[in-house]
C-alpha cells in the first residue's frame, strides 16, 4: 500500500514504526554496494606510511631537507621532467624509461616532487600515475589543439568570453604539475612565462569598459604561481572596478603542491573578499594531510573553495570512485561543484569516457547521497559555445496539467504542473 493511501487512513503508531523500519533497511541495501566497495578505495590519508617513505627517498636524492619541503618555490625549482630522475626515485624499467622520453620530445611534462610522493604503483593502473606520467597514448593524433576555439572568443588580450556576465583572466602558462590531460597543453610551450603586465592592463581595460561583467575567473596555466605581490595587485584593480561582483582563482595547487598555500598568501586572499577558489581534485587518493591543510587555511582566509573535477577514465569514471571523492572532499570543506566531461583535446584521447559513464554517476549521487556531495555534469559545448549541465531523464512526459517524473529510485510519478 502507498504512503498516500496509508495517509488517508488510521493507522496505529505500532504500523507506522514497522513501515519506517522496513523503509530505513530498504534504504540501507540501496548503498550496500557502495559500502563493500569504498574500504578498497584508499585515500591519501589511508596512504600515508607510503608517502612519506617517498617523501624520504625525494629528499635524498636531492639532497634537501623538511625545510626545503615545506617551500613550494623548492618544488618548483625541483620539479622532476625527465625520466633519468624519475628513475632514480622510482624504478621503472627502460622500456617505460624510453616511452616517457619519446613522448617528451613532443609534450612537455613536469611533476612537483610533491606530487610524485603520492606515486604508489609505477603503471597505467595508478590514477596519479596516470595523471602525471606520459604515455604513449598521447602520440594518437585524435583530437583538437583548441577544441573551446578560446583564440576565437578572445575579444581583448588575456581574455576568454563565452557568457554574457563573466570572463576569464588568462595570467600565465606555469603550472606545479603539467597534468597529461590538461585542456591547454598547447600553451605550456617549453618555457614558463607569465602574461606580460601590459597584456593583463589591457584585459582590466576591457573589463572596466564592459559594465555587464561581474564576475571574473583569473586562471591559467595556474594563478596562484603568480606572486603575492601580484596577485594583491591584481584583485586590487578588480576590486577598484565597482561592477565587478566577486573574483574567482583556478588553481590545482592545493592537489599538486599544497606548500603554495602558505600564510602570507592567505593574507593577500583575506584582504580581497568575496573570493572563490575552484582547484582540482580527481581521485580521493589526493586528498592528503598537507591537502587538507592548505584547504582549511584557505577557509579560514574566507575563501569559498570549491572542485571541478575532470571525469577520466581508468581514473574516476566509477561511481564509488567520484562518490567517496565528493565525500572526502567535503570533509576538508570543498563543495564539489563541477564534473567536466574530458574535451576532445589532441593527446587526451585515451582519458575520454562515454557520456554514459558520466549519466552513470549521477545516477548514483543524488538521492544516494546529500546534495553537497552531488555536483553538476558538465559538456563543454565545443568552439566555445559554453558550458551545458548533463543530467540522468527525470522528467518522463508533460502536459498543461501534470508532469510524469521519476524518483532517484526509479519510482514514476504523476505530479501537477502549476495550482
Amino acid at each position: 500500500m502507498s504512503v498516500l493511501a496509508l495517509q488517508q487512513k488510521t493507522v496505529s503508531q505500532d504500523d507506522k514504526k514497522a513501515i519506517a523500519l522496513n523503509r530505513s533497511a530498504e534504504l540501507k541495501e540501496r548503498i550496500s554496494d557502495y559500502l563493500e566497495e569504498k574500504e578498497d578505495i584508499k585515500t591519501g590519508y589511508d596512504l600515508e606510511e607510503n608517502i612519506l617513505e617517498n617523501k624520504r627517498i625525494i629528499l635524498n636524492l636531492f639532497n634537501a631537507t623538511q625545510k626545503d619541503w615545506l617551500n613550494w618555490r623548492w618544488h618548483m625549482s625541483n620539479r622532476i621532467h625527465d625520466a633519468v630522475t624519475l628513475s632514480q626515485l622510482f624504478y621503472i624499467s627502460k622500456e617505460t624509461s624510453s616511452r616517457i622520453k619519446k613522448v617528451g620530445l613532443r609534450y612537455r611534462w613536469s611533476i612537483s616532487p610533491y606530487y610524485a610522493s603520492l606515486l604508489r604503483e609505477r603503471t597505467a593502473v595508478d590514477p596519479i600515475w596516470t595523471q602525471a606520467v606520459p604515455s604513449l597514448d598521447e602520440l594518437e593524433e585524435t583530437g583538437q589543439s583548441d577544441p573551446m576555439a578560446e583564440e576565437y572568443t578572445s575579444p581583448a588580450p588575456g581574455i576568454t568570453r563565452r557568457y554574457p556576465d563573466r570572463l576569464i583572466i588568462n595570467v600565465t602558462n606555469q603550472c606545479a604539475m603539467y597534468c597529461r590531460h590538461c585542456q591547454r597543453r598547447r600553451n605550456i610551450g617549453e618555457i614558463d612565462r607569465h602574461r606580460p603586465n601590459n597584456t593583463i592592463r589591457a584585459a582590466l581595460e576591457y573589463i572596466r569598459g564592459n559594465k555587464e561583467i561581474r564576475d571574473v575567473l583569473i586562471t591559467g596555466g595556474d594563478a596562484l604561481l603568480l606572486s603575492d605581490n601580484y596577485l594583491d595587485w591584481l584583485l586590487t584593480e578588480l576590486d577598484q572596478i565597482k561592477h565587478v561582483e566577486i573574483k574567482r582563482i583556478g588553481t590545482r595547487t592545493p592537489a599538486t603542491m599544497p606548500q603554495r598555500i602558505t600564510r602570507d598568501l592567505c593574507a593577500v586572499l583575506k584582504k580581497h573578499p568575496p573570493l572563490y577558489i575552484n582547484t582540482q581534485f580527481n581521485h580521493p587518493r589526493e586528498v592528503t594531510h598537507d591537502a587538507a591543510l592548505a584547504c582549511e587555511m584557505l577557509v579560514g582566509a574566507g575563501v569559498v573553495l570549491g572542485n571541478q573535477a575532470v571525469l577520466l577514465k581508468g581514473i574516476n569514471n566509477k561511481p564509488s570512485i567520484m562518490k567517496k571523492l565528493n565525500h572526502e572532499l567535503l570533509k576538508v570543506r570543498v563543495r564539489p561543484y563541477y564534473i567536466f566531461h574530458a574535451k576532445q583535446v589532441k593527446g587526451t584521447g585515451h582519458f575520454i569516457t562515454s557520456v554514459d559513464d558520466g549519466i552513470k554517476i549521477m545516477e548514483k549521487l543524488r538521492g544516494y547521497t546529500s546534495g553537497l556531495a552531488v555536483p553538476t555534469y558538465i559538456i563543454n559545448a565545443p568552439n566555445g559555445f559554453g558550458k551545458t549541465p548533463v543530467l540522468p531523464q527525470y522528467i518522463l512526459d508533460r502536459n498543461d496539467k501534470y508532469i510524469s517524473m521519476r524518483t532517484w529510485e526509479h519510482r514514476v510519478i504523476r505530479y501537477p504542473n502549476g495550482q
